[in-house]
């Protein structure tokens, strides 16, 4: 019985890890995308290509794409959006004629995940990622300045960041900000206020329903066309898995699942499984989301977070934290299990260490990386992922 497909995600050559890296620790598999080009433009072959060849120079092979972007235009739903999708259908048949044909993408409206710390420094000396709501709540009300931010929160919460923003150096408000705009991937820049303030304006105005009806549209544009090139696309959940800033969330929760999975009941219209952002929500069943979506989950993000009640959380040791990271490892080995029975091929599904803390040598180039995406750290959760699915496998007489 094959293993899960061990993969890492990689942002090119200017982000502190490099393919020669990555290939000492026994990937199969490369995670990424073209980053150098715009969200919405067609993904030329050609780039395609080269991208794929200086991958598999290095002996792996480009097992999915992280991200193919969704054009704003979709997301509100804009009268622009047809161009954008039959942009996003071309780039899928130019990704299939590479033999490419795993797509995580995601429909978060603002930014693509939210942190208030980048640089969270744990007792053993480690830094990680850190999710903190009274400090987003301080970022909102007094360095935003949003209108009818108030609305948003309750008067405690209000007060408490009110002191905490007034604690604040000019330094620390300034990394806040820097935090709370980084959430693009694949760029060492942070979102510039302005467009961030605009982005926020936009889908202010658009409400849960009227977001699911967007994705809705979209899903059904673009599934008939990814069925015939045998294209699984896998929707990632929204990290944090809640409202920030107000914002309606649709890939956060079971139902949320469901959702999407009825309103196009094809095995191309799965999910990308990861475990810290859905974990980051103490109503989020991990693994009953494994046990009733397992068929279409095309796509494995591992990670844990330590959650508190008041909703903080911090990314925690891929084996601690308040992710049950066995019972959800046990989970994927079942679902193997399941394919295999009715006669499936794709049984390695792809999987990810899916960030990593900051520790060692990696250290001293913590500024190259994009946030999460450090090199020892995500070969500590590799490794520890790697022995707890062997494990499991011994424990269930598989190997």
């Amino acid at each position: 019985m094959e293993y899960l497909k061990k993969t890492y995600r990689w942002f090119g050559p200017n982000f502190g890890v490099t393919l020669a890296d990555i290939a000492q620790l026994g990937a199969e598999g490369i995670v990424t995308a073209c980053h150098s080009l715009a969200t919405g433009e067609v993904w030329p072959e050609e780039t395609i290509s080269d991208i794929k060849s200086e991958i598999e120079k290095h002996g792996m092979e480009w097992s999915v794409v992280e991200s193919v972007n969704i054009h704003n235009a979709i997301k509100y739903g804009l009268p622009e959006r047809d161009i954008y999708i039959q942009n996003y259908i071309q780039t899928l048949k130019n990704l299939a004629k590479h033999n490419i044909y795993t797509i995580c993408y995601n429909f978060m409206p603002l930014i693509d995940w939210t942190r208030t710390n980048l640089d969270y420094q744990l007792p053993n000396g480690t830094s990680s990622l850190l999710y903190d709501p009274i400090a987003i709540a301080a970022f909102d009300l007094f360095i935003l300045q949003r209108e009818r931010a108030v609305e948003v929160y309750e008067e405690q919460v209000i007060s408490k960041a009110e002191v905490y923003f007034k604690r604040l150096k000019i330094e620390e408000k300034k990394a806040l900000e820097s935090a709370v705009l980084a959430g693009l991937p694949g760029s060492k820049e942070p979102i510039p206020m302005s467009v961030f303030r605009q982005n926020l304006a936009a889908v202010s105005q658009i409400s849960k329903e009227e977001l699911r009806e967007n994705l809705v549209y979209f899903l059904k544009a673009i599934l008939p066309e990814a069925e015939k090139l045998g294209i699984k696309m896998a929707i990632h959940p929204d990290d944090p898995p809640f409202s920030v800033f107000g914002i309606p969330r649709i890939a956060s929760s079971y139902d949320d699942f469901q959702f999407i999975k009825d309103c196009y009941p094809s095995i191309n219209n799965g999910f990308t499984f990861c475990s810290g952002s859905l974990g980051a929500s103490a109503k989020n069943d991990l693994v009953k989301i494994v046990e009733d979506f397992g068929d279409r989950i095309h796509f494995v993000h591992l990670r844990n977070v330590q959650l508190n009640t008041t909703g903080e959380f911090y990314e925690a040791e891929h084996l601690k934290g308040t992710v049950p990271m066995a019972a959800v490892m046990e989970a994927f080995i079942t679902e193997q299990l399941k394919r295999i029975g009715s006669g499936r091929t794709d049984i390695a599904i792809p999987l990810r260490p899916d960030h990593g803390h900051v520790l060692l040598d990696d250290k001293k180039r913590q500024q190259e990386f994009y946030p999460g995406y450090s090199l020892i750290g995500r070969a500590l959760g590799m490794a520890q992922l790697s022995g707890l699915e062997k494990g499991i496998r011994h424990q269930m007489k598989l190997s």
